[in-house]
């Protein structure tokens, strides 16, 4: 039965993984031998987290850098990470941003970048890296959404619609392809812990709204992530297709 998560032997691409969420779930699948390309906008960040987590695991790792958004430079990144190591055997579609404004002051391109991030980067990097999975007949593609992707919150607007796409981007590329032997799904966290939260942890009135709201009465850990991210990315999943698990405490069961 334990074989059925092994992953030594495969390599992961995780975009936006050199820090926060991304760098957990990519620490997580090295940790389970699966060897992992940390990406970032920033070359010499990717490379140097990567040079980290392989001098800490022993697992191949190497960084990549480009814009999820550039369709152009996806197709390049991708093709030089396949040239380099192989195929991509998982894809997690992590990389994202968030814009906070009142709404009717919310400028329209911050609304255009947040889309163009979360939304489009995801389509086009899984359409560049499932060409490949097609030709061989299998894959694991993994998107990131969020509690956000199911629950509206003031102040992020376009943040709420660009997750809430990428769970119906999960059901299309499951439609386009699984009859090709390819698993998409979808991980949704609620409210984690990380540096890029800190901030809205530190607030008092904030965090009392989260451990009241969440039914697990606390933040998540990062950590507490990578379990279902070793499953949808091993053969435990093979049968799984087109879903989105909420990881969020049970804040997304309960009113």
């Amino acid at each position: 039965m334990t074989d059925l998560f092994e992953l030594h032997g495969r390599t992961a691409l995780v975009t936006g993984s050199t820090r926060g969420i991304g760098r957990a779930l990519a620490e997580g699948l090295a940790a389970a031998g699966c060897g992992v390309v940390i990406h970032g906008r920033n070359a010499a960040q990717a490379s140097a987290v990567a040079s980290e987590l392989h001098d800490r695991s022993g697992i191949p790792t190497t960084g990549a850098s480009f814009d999820v958004a550039d369709a152009d430079a996806v197709a390049a990144g991708v093709a030089r990470i396949e040239a380099e190591l192989g195929a991509i055997d998982v894809l997690v579609n992590n990389a994202g941003i968030q814009r906070r404004s009142a709404l009717a002051d919310f400028p329209v391109e911050w609304w255009d970048e947040v889309i163009a991030t979360n939304l489009t980067g995801a389509f086009l990097v899984a359409q560049a890296v499932a060409r490949g999975m097609v030709q061989r007949g299998q894959g694991k593609i993994v998107n990131i959404g969020s509690v956000q992707s199911l629950l509206g919150r003031p102040g992020i607007t376009p943040y709420a619609a660009s997750k809430g796409g990428v769970v119906m981007l999960t059901k299309g590329l499951c439609a386009d392809l699984a009859p090709h032997g390819i698993q998409v799904n979808a991980i949704a966290p609620g409210y984690f812990i990380t540096d890029l939260t800190e901030s809205l942890a530190a607030d008092a009135q904030f965090d009392a709204w989260v451990r009241q709201r969440t039914p697990a009465g606390r933040w998540g850990s990062v950590d507490e992530l990578v379990g279902a991210l070793r499953f949808l990315s091993s053969d435990a999943s093979n049968f799984v297709n087109g879903q989105t698990i909420y990881v969020d405490g049970g804040m997304t069961a309960v009113v």
